[in-house]
């Protein structure tokens, strides 16, 4: 049973912070490995795609001009391993860097912690409603 409508939405954002520290730890076992591109996971970058193409034309009248487009609506929530761009590359190709890792996961791992904390404080605000209610 859910605390709240918001509890969903904190164990998506949970798996998915889960998700990327799968990545940045993948990232940070091929540091040796000739060739190898940084991976990250892209999920506002997705999200504001979607947003984007969601600018459609409205159409209130048969004989108007239909736009037809791509749904991305169902495409919204998945977040997409891509390579990150931009950065410098040893002599063997590979560009991981690993402060800039550790950095991602001292970051990944405070939204972590935090969305932990927000998903025990909505429980226990559930139970704190139903004991004053049982009460009465």
């Amino acid at each position: 049973m859910e605390a709240s409508g918001v509890s969903s939405l904190l164990y998506k954002q949970l798996g998915y912070r889960g998700d990327k520290q799968k990545v940045i730890s993948g990232n940070i076992a091929n540091i040796n490995t000739p060739g190898y591109k940084a991976k990250e996971l892209s999920f506002d970058q997705e999200l504001q795609k979607a947003n984007d193409s969601r600018l459609a034309l409205a159409t209130t009248h048969p004989t108007h001009i239909k736009h037809h487009r791509e749904d991305t609506s169902s495409k919204v929530n998945q977040p997409r391993v891509v390579e990150k761009t931009g950065l410098n590359e040893k002599n063997d190709g590979n560009n991981v860097s690993l402060d800039r890792e550790i950095s991602d996961m001292a970051k990944n791992n405070v939204m972590f912690n935090a969305i932990q904390s927000s998903i025990k404080k909505d429980a226990s605000w559930f139970r704190s409603v139903i004991d004053s209610s049982s009460k009465n």
